[in-house]
């Protein structure tokens, strides 16, 4: 298997369905030992049951939690391999409405939870690891109102840029993923609106919005022997190529997105 006997660390994967279950569960089909963490233990426990692994609690925009998680997957299995950063938190907001509230946890989960990801890993990572963020298309293809937590990923993708430089020396590989839109759990709210899913694919040149697996197939990818690093990888079926319907064009408007809990 392409990944036996590495030790692999997914952050956000608590929900079934979700991008960051699937990429466990990929990870750990590959042979990799899959530690998994969320703030959700309980959906952990059903993940890490169902592909041998090991279910950590952690909340992914807290620096001392993250800098645990590491300690504690060393302390399980003497060695990280592989680092899988999909958390996420969704701000909803126009720049006329946003609160500080809003700005702070958007940033504290969608930025500085991945830098201390990224130090925390490296620090305890073998050389010739390799570190995969999810991130978003909205960064290069606006979306309203999706302002503010785009701009965080945005500062993420500059991150995985440096991160690359630094680490390169040690043949540590860092890359993020810009999924467009995904058919995952954590949008069932939005893609249940009748339309939308329609309206996203025909802004989508494969013609369909993706899911889970796309992308957990592209982490596994990543996570191999590849002369790939500072990547920040379009991840959408081309809809990169084509830009995002305008709000107004989505059925049921700004109102589709106050529900939604997609990255």
């Amino acid at each position: 298997m392409r990944l036996k006997d590495k030790v692999a660390v997914v952050l956000g994967a608590s929900a079934e369905g979700g991008t960051g279950w699937a990429i466990a569960e990929a990870l750990a089909e590959a042979g990799a030992k899959v530690v998994v963490a969320a703030r959700n233990k309980e959906g952990l426990d059903r993940l890490a049951g169902k592909i041998g692994g090991i279910a950590i609690s952690c909340d992914a925009g807290s620096q001392k939690e993250i800098e645990a998680l590491a300690d504690a997957t060393v302390a399980a299995y003497g060695k990280i391999d592989i680092a899988v950063n999909s958390a996420a938190l969704p701000v909803i907001s126009l720049i006329r409405d946003v609160t500080p509230e809003q700005l702070q946890q958007g940033i504290d989960v969608n930025y500085f939870g991945h830098v201390w990801f990224v130090k925390y890993m490296t620090e305890r990572m073998n050389d010739g690891g390799a570190i995969t963020l999810i991130s978003s298309n909205s960064t290069t293809q606006p979306q309203p109102p999706h302002f503010a937590y785009a701009c965080a990923k945005s500062a993420m993708d500059c991150l995985v840029r440096y991160a690359a430089l630094e680490y390169g020396a040690r043949g540590i590989r860092v890359n993020s993923l810009l999924p467009g839109p995904i058919k995952s759990a954590m949008a069932k709210h939005l893609f249940e609106i009748p339309g939308v899913e329609e309206t996203y694919a025909r802004h989508i040149p494969l013609g369909r919005v993706g899911h889970p697996r796309d992308y957990a197939d592209a982490v596994v990818f990543l996570s191999g022997p590849t002369f790939i690093t500072g990547l920040n990888m379009p991840l959408s079926g081309g809809n990169h190529l084509t830009g995002m319907p305008f709000l107004e064009d989505i059925p049921s408007g700004e109102d589709a997105y106050r529900s939604d809990q997609t990255a």
